[in-house]
């Protein structure tokens, strides 16, 4: 044995990994985190808002919302019943700032008429939509800055009625970029600015039938679910969790994002 390959000075200290830059997880059941039934993104804080094309009824009944699968149910006045939750009003007040980043894992609903979406909103505007989804466009995702006018309609062979997608937006100052199934598919190169903050709405509405069609006469409920939301708020270290370097300022086109069939 060859005594001089085990002297010398031992290893240094393993250096610890950073903290976590997780600053909030979805907790549907959580009335400190959420509140049900009711946004100012409605007029008047709802329950309905038919001049945005939707059948919505809002409700509090946990049954809509509370589980992560959010329903809704036809009413015998033609509207529906539909689960919405917002951090607007709850006692946490969460919202997400410039520099985060939002994961969601999502089961997009089947049904005709089902009009689900991930967004912000704060103060009648500051609306940026993670996702927006329509079944009678089976392959189809809508991503919008309505901040600052950016939007992508994107086509892909994972996305389909039923289908499990998992869903990452980077609210860039400089650039909003969208990741479905873990492939950056979208930036807009437009942003959100340095001091934009907004509240979480997840919620799932019911075409009127101006821009989609409305559900099937026999159609009497339906459903999408959102197993999990985080929200990550990464460290000055650098991009967090394997974000790519430079993405808060990538074009909204080229450097190997996948392109719509609306490009």
């Amino acid at each position: 044995m060859d005594e001089s390959t085990s002297r010398g000075p031992l290893p240094g200290p393993r250096v610890p990994p950073p903290p976590p830059d997780v600053v909030f997880t979805a907790d549907f059941s959580s009335e400190t985190q959420w509140v049900a039934g009711r946004s100012w993104a409605y007029p008047g804080g709802g329950p309905v808002n038919p001049g945005d094309d939707k059948l919505d009824h809002l409700v509090s009944d946990p049954r809509y919302s509370r589980s992560g699968v959010f329903r809704a149910t036809r009413r015998p006045d033609g509207l529906w019943n539909t689960g919405l939750l917002t951090t607007e009003g709850s006692r946490g007040g969460f919202t997400v700032r410039s520099g985060d980043v939002l994961q969601a894992r999502v089961r997009l609903p089947e049904e005709v008429g089902a009009w689900p979406a991930i967004w912000t909103w704060r103060d009648g505007d500051q609306e940026i939509d993670v996702f927006e989804y329509h079944p009678d466009n089976p392959d189809l995702l809508e991503f919008t800055n309505h901040v600052r006018r950016g939007n992508r309609y994107l086509r892909d062979d994972a996305v389909r009625p039923g289908a499990w997608v998992d869903l990452r937006t980077d609210f860039g100052a400089r650039s909003v970029v969208w990741w479905l199934n873990g492939v950056r598919v979208f930036a807009d190169g437009r942003g959100v600015g340095p001091a934009w903050h907004a509240y979480l709405i997840v919620n799932l509405s019911v075409s009127a039938g101006r821009y989609h069609p409305s559900p099937d006469p026999g159609t009497t409920e339906m459903s999408f679910e959102v197993a999990s939301l985080v929200v990550r708020r990464p460290t000055a270290a650098g991009p967090s969790h394997g974000a790519a370097a430079g993405a808060e300022t990538a074009p909204a086109t080229g450097d190997g994002e996948r392109q719509s069939a609306d490009s």
